[in-house]
């Protein structure tokens, strides 16, 4: 004999209430009411949470706006060479920024570190800081 063979031989009837009997009027279910009536249908759920979003004017017009992957200065100087071209798909080759939903992201510089050698930019923003130190060092930005 294994463990699922085994059945218990006291099997109780489901309770079916509504029917008459020992139970009287009600049937257990209290007086009226939503949960009184035969085959009630309870409110869904998601439509509360429906009814608690903001149904304001413009309010699904809102664009969503991805932040843009940052990098500071002090990575490129150590992953680059003097000369180079930094643009988005390079610095997805060097594994210094990676896809977002299968497409590269905006790339933004920011100006933390020290650069110093001679990059030419394409394609990607730049903090205001950073773009004083890549044209100090002699870069360049197209």
């Amino acid at each position: 004999m294994q463990l699922h063979e085994l059945t218990s031989k006291n099997q109780k009837s489901k309770k079916r209430v509504g029917r008459g009997g020992k139970r009287g009027t009600y049937s257990g279910k209290g007086m009226k009411g939503q949960k009184a009536r035969a085959g009630r249908k309870l409110r869904p759920e998601w439509r509360d949470a429906l009814k608690s979003i903001p149904k304001k004017r413009g309010y699904k017009n809102k664009g969503v706006h991805e932040k843009p992957a940052v990098l500071n200065l002090n990575k490129l100087n150590t992953t680059f060479n003097d000369g180079d071209l930094v643009t988005p798909n390079a610095l997805l080759q060097k594994n210094l920024i990676a896809k977002i939903g299968g497409h590269l992201p905006d790339v933004k510089i920011l100006g933390d570190g020290e650069l110093n050698k001679k990059l030419s930019f394409k394609e990607v923003e730049f903090s205001k800081s950073a773009r004083e130190k890549i044209e100090k060092a002699g870069g360049s930005i197209k």
